[in-house]
C-alpha cells in the first residue's frame, strides 16, 4: 500500500468530522481503514503512555466520548503535508445542559504499510471538572 494521497487524506479528514457528529460509528469506522488498514499507536496526549492498535485508538475512544462530544476542526487550521494531516480541533463536550469547549493540536503521520501514528496536544480537565471529568476520568486513570 503506498502513502494516501492529498484528495484520500482530505476526504478522510472531512469524513472523521462528519461521521463522529452523525453518530455513525459504521461509516466513522470505514472512513478510518479506507486510509490506515495497518496499525495505529496513539499518544493521547502528547506525555502519556502510546496506545496501540485500532481498538485502543479509534473504537473505544469514540464508544466513550462520541455520546458527550462533537468535533469541530476549521479549514483554515487543517493542513495536509505529504504524509501527514494536522489540525486544531475544537472539541465541545455537552452534560447535563453544560457545555465545555477545549482545543487540541492533533497529527497524523500515515505510514506506506497502512499505519498511522497520531499525537495529540491538550490540557487535561480535571477529574472535578463537571463537564468532562469524568470521561477523562475514564480515559486517562493514571493521569495526575
Amino acid at each position: 500500500m503506498a502513502v494516501p494521497t492529498r484528495e484520500a487524506l482530505l476526504a478522510w479528514a472531512e469524513g472523521y468530522v462528519k461521521h463522529w457528529n452523525s453518530g455513525d460509528k459504521a461509516a466513522w469506522v470505514a472512513n478510518w481503514k479506507s486510509v490506515a488498514p495497518g496499525n495505529l499507536v496513539m499518544v493521547d496526549p502528547v506525555g502519556t503512555p502510546p496506545r496501540s492498535g485500532f481498538e485502543a485508538c479509534c473504537a473505544d475512544p469514540y464508544d466513550l466520548f462520541q455520546p458527550q462530544t462533537e468535533f469541530y476542526v476549521d479549514p483554515e487550521t487543517r493542513f495536509v503535508c505529504g504524509n501527514e494531516v494536522g489540525w486544531v480541533m475544537t472539541n465541545i463536550f455537552r452534560k447535563d445542559g453544560q457545555e465545555q469547549r477545549m482545543k487540541s493540536i492533533e497529527v497524523y503521520r500515515f505510514g506506506d504499510d497502512g499505519s498511522v501514528e497520531i499525537r495529540t496536544h491538550y490540557d487535561v480537565p480535571q477529574a472535578s471538572d463537571p463537564v468532562a471529568g469524568d470521561l477523562f476520568g475514564t480515559y486517562l486513570p493514571d493521569h495526575s
